[in-house]
């Protein structure tokens, strides 16, 4: 009995002590790892899984993700919660983001100018055209993870972050996989989704890197080997994809990818303790604009699994929480600027382009709008940039990497009422004889041959210096009485209309210095040949003499004369777009001293000529804008020169001299030495807001010294009204008309297709 005894509590401490090793073993927590597969759009299914695993009380250890995964990683890793993260995408506009539409505000006028009259540009290196690597540089959206992870900017080890992070990119050169678990994070997490075609590539440490979807798109392996024993994986990966939904260039590319990354899915889901796969099958990669039902997707799936979410909260009940609650930040102090990779373009250049002072507070607002300014240039492949703490405020390391593109080809073509069908090839040269400095060459066929030349010195801050050289050439049938009004030309009853010829050959040297990309001062020296001609009154005396098959009439000239003015500008442009903006404001003048004439009709003195104009854009719906302008002019002195009088009517923009377009009146209609315009505009936006119906109504008083006699103020003489169609194409704007004015019982129908030029 004693042995029995004896054995049976042998036994039972025995057995206690293997209960209290198992139950000690039960009570270690684990070290959980959160795997976050790229995937696109379909990524932001991370966003809901991470509430549901939030909910559950689960506390991650370790984080490693790809692509979209590496972004809503490293964003929950430097501190955001799941809700958080939820609200920042809810707002974000990705097709903004990705597009890289640099705001029209970020341009400079000659970047304005040089950006509203081309259709295509391609590189054109060695004389021989190329294509862009991708469609976007990623610059907007590097901007907003700068501004998002600025908490964390100087945490250059990943294993330090609240969670430890690491994410996956992939060496194009190589075809290896880059693992990122240092550095500076929106740059890491830059390269990680660098989608190729979508993006250009990422150089980080001289690698040139790329998505690392592409090789390892779930890094299972790399969170384990961080030391996690337990693994959370979020799968958003496509499955191949039929024939039926291969539908763009994408899908294709991704479909290439997914080749190897679905085989390896199926050791890799086997290898995670809680495996969400949202149901995604029925989102692309680019459908961002429905973000709440992926959202909704992943939180869905995620669901499934919460009672074995909660398991693992249980075993991790004393694991104290992390701590986090980012404190958003809305303005900086940049004290020190540092700058790499400027080989052609000076520091004075760029940092003019920033148009921020050192050691003053900016906002995020502003910084994204400096970085803006110098992607609108086009002179830089990728923009990439550090934050970093110096003990007395930030220093912004500027990691620039120039265009090698010197030289682009650009095309165009137009159709208008005025000018007619055209075409335009344009050659573009940077540093053409120096740093800073761009040329550029218009060469325009159509039914009027026309050229226009520019050359630009762009020193930022400090003056600019510019030539430009502009040859047009059209003609119009006008009214006779006009020539006659403004020219000695004898009165002839049986002439009602002739056939102007319009030539202007001008040339012009300019000094110019821009504020904040949107208000500039000019002054310049002018040499202009202005030719008016006709040969409507030979022809007509050639019939009478029967001899008009014989030789083609001679031209008759009313003006054919060289003026040289100096001249002064004052601009304003905030509008944000050219033909339909839907807000901003706009001051226009323009003064020029006209001192010297080779005098064809010798009536040359010394005149002057101002002009002005004013506008704004006013919201008044979401879809409803309202543009409000007013225009003015005078000519002073007493000369008899009347070549640079105004005259209104027709529709367009980029009218030569003293021509004002004026709805309801032809082309050239309406003369006077001063005038004064009131224009509005009602552009409601439809389907899918690049379509725009148009409502115009404007009045004008016309006539010489105007503004002498104060009849400027009287009742408009002239009315006119306008009822249109315009659509935003990849040709330009096209425009539709149909106009007409209750004074002169006339009506018609103007036409303009393209970018004017």
């Amino acid at each position: 009995m004693g042995i029995k005894y004896i054995s049976l509590a042998i036994a039972i401490i025995f057995s206690g002590v293997l209960g209290m090793a198992q139950t000690s073993e039960n009570d270690t927590p684990p070290k959980v790892g959160l795997v976050l597969s790229g995937g696109g759009a379909k990524g932001l299914a991370h966003i809901g899984a991470l509430k549901v695993i939030e909910e559950a009380g689960v506390k991650i250890d370790y984080i490693g993700g790809t692509s979209m995964g590496a972004i809503v990683g490293a964003l929950y890793a430097s501190g955001y919660s799941a809700s958080e993260l939820d609200s920042i995408f809810r707002v974000t506009d990705f097709t903004k983001l990705i597009q890289d539409n640099v705001p029209r505000g970020a341009k400079t006028f000659y970047e304005k100018e040089d950006s509203e009259r081309y259709a295509l540009a391609l590189p054109f290196t060695n004389f021989s055209i190329s294509f862009p690597q991708a469609i976007s540089g990623g610059q907007n959206i590097y901007n907003e993870l700068v501004r998002l992870l600025y908490h964390v900017k100087d945490v250059h080890d990943f294993r330090k972050l609240p969670i430890p992070f690491l994410c996956m990119a992939t060496n194009v050169e190589t075809g290896e996989e880059v693992l990122l678990d240092h550095g500076y994070l929106p740059e890491a997490i830059m390269a990680s989704g660098t989608f190729p075609s979508l993006f250009e590539p990422s150089e980080i440490d001289g690698d040139i890197l790329i998505d690392g979807g592409v090789v390892n798109n779930y890094p299972i392996d790399k969170i384990k080997d961080t030391g996690a024993d337990f693994i959370i994986g979020v799968d958003v990966q496509h499955n191949l994809s039929t024939r039926e939904s291969l539908m763009s260039a994408t899908e294709i590319l991704l479909q290439i990818n997914n080749y190897r990354t679905v085989n390896d899915m199926k050791k890799k889901s086997e290898g995670t303790d809680i495996y969400i796969r949202p149901e995604i099958d029925d989102f692309s990669v680019i459908d961002f604009g429905r973000s709440t039902a992926i959202v909704k997707s992943g939180e869905e799936a995620a669901r499934i699994k919460e009672p074995e979410l909660l398991a693992l909260a249980q075993r991790q009940r004393n694991v104290p929480p992390r701590k986090k609650r980012v404190q958003p930040m809305d303005s900086l102090t940049i004290n020190r600027m540092i700058i790499t990779g400027n080989d052609q373009y000076t520091r004075g250049y760029i940092k003019g382009k920033l148009r921020f002072n050192l050691a003053e507070q900016i906002s995020f607002d502003d910084l994204k709008q400096g970085m803006n300014n110098l992607s609108a240039t086009g002179n830089f492949k990728a923009i990439r940039y550090e934050l970093n703490s110096n003990g007395l405020g930030t220093d912004l390391v500027l990691k620039l990497k120039e265009n090698p593109t010197k030289m682009f080809l650009k095309l165009s073509a137009h159709y208008d009422d005025l000018y007619k069908s055209a075409a335009l090839i344009n050659l573009t040269k940077k540093n053409l004889f120096m740093k800073d400095d761009v040329g550029s060459f218009d060469f325009i066929l159509g039914d009027h041959l026309r050229y226009n030349m520019q050359y630009y010195l762009d020193k930022g801050y400090y003056w600019s210096f510019g030539v430009n050289s502009r040859f047009t050439d059209f003609n119009e049938e006008i009214d006779f009485g006009l020539i006659r009004s403004n020219f000695n030309v004898p009165n002839d009853p049986n002439i009602r209309q002739i056939n102007l010829d319009v030539t202007d050959l001008t040339n012009q040297i300019y000094l110019q210095t821009v504020l904040q990309e949107e208000f500039a001062f000019t002054l310049g020296a002018e040499h202009k040949l202005l030719r008016y001609s006709t040969r409507t009154l030979n022809q007509l005396e050639g019939e009478v003499a029967e001899e008009s098959l014989a030789s083609p009439p001679e031209r008759t000239y009313f003006e054919n004369s060289n003026y040289f003015s100096t001249f002064g500008k004052i601009t304003l442009d905030t509008y944000d777009d050219k033909y339909f903006p839907t807000k901003g404001l706009l001051f226009d003048s323009d003064f020029h001293l006209y001192l010297f004439s080779s005098d064809f009709n010798e009536n040359f003195k010394e005149f002057s000529v101002g002009k002005a104009k004013l506008g704004t854009v006013i919201p008044i719906f979401h879809n409803l804008s309202l543009n409000v302008e007013a225009d003015g002019g005078v000519k002073l002195g007493t000369s008899g020169v009347t070549s640079f009088d105004f005259v209104l009517g027709g529709f367009g923009n980029d009218f030569v001299n003293n021509f004002v377009p004026f709805f309801g009146y032809d082309f050239l209609s309406i003369p006077g030495n001063s005038f004064v315009k009131a224009y509005g505009r009602l552009d409601y936006r439809f389907a899918p807001k690049n379509h725009h119906l148009l409502l115009s109504a404007n009045f004008a008083n016309v006539d010489d010294d105007l503004f002498r006699t104060g009849d400027w103020f009287s009742e408009p003489t002239y009315s006119g009204f306008g009822l249109g169609y315009g659509f935003e194409s990849i040709i330009g704007p096209i425009q539709i008309y149909y106009s007409w004015s209750p004074e002169i019982k006339n009506d018609s129908i103007f036409f303009s297709i393209g970018y004017w030029f």
